[in-house]
């Protein structure tokens, strides 16, 4: 009887051990390829534990860091819900625009693939926040998307982020980093 009850215990740790082995590696493969990404920069900084612990201190925070800020969004694409950030990223762009040509070209875009009911990205605002842009864009300023992108932080602050602060993919790359912290 002990052996038909110990060797499905076996399995079972093996498997948490197989489970923790392959976890520990996607969060090194992840950072390796974050590292990537940045490292034709004149100087590239390494990702580090403290720099991704304080990630965790406030939405803001993590997307202040550009490895932050590419890790929030790899999450959100693998949760197909990376349409929110993709606005806040683009609405930012957009108020650095100086020449108001480009700046009711840019608008139109903006609106066309974010705002407007059934575009391809859809954010998720209220009616009168969609009315008022579809007003604003027409006589646009570096402030037309102020009200939606507002929104759209907010939801991500209590949605997007929490659910990324709990995520394996935190998760496995803060325990990666604590790993090598530990190993010097």
């Amino acid at each position: 009887m002990t052996g038909l009850i110990s060797e499905p215990l076996i399995k079972h740790f093996s498997m948490d051990r197989d489970d923790r082995k392959r976890s520990k590696n996607l969060g090194k493969n992840f950072m390796c390829r974050l590292q990537c990404m940045f490292s034709r920069s004149s100087a590239p900084e390494r990702l580090s534990l403290e720099d991704t612990q304080q990630w965790s201190q406030s939405l803001e925070r993590l997307l202040e860091s550009k490895y932050g800020l590419a890790t929030f969004r790899t999450f959100l694409k693998s949760e197909f819900s990376d349409e929110n950030i993709e606005f806040w990223l683009t609405c930012e762009d957009y108020k650095k625009i100086r020449s108001s040509f480009r700046m009711t070209s840019r608008a139109k875009k903006i609106y066309e693939q974010f705002v407007k009911a059934e575009s391809p990205k859809e954010i998720n605002i209220d009616y009168h926040t969609r009315e008022q842009i579809k007003r604003n864009v027409k006589s646009p300023t570096a402030q037309c998307f102020d009200e939606a992108q507002k929104i759209v932080y907010g939801l991500m602050e209590r949605d997007s982020y929490p659910r990324f602060l709990r995520s394996e993919m935190y998760r496995t790359l803060l325990d990666s980093l604590a790993v090598d912290a530990a190993h010097g």
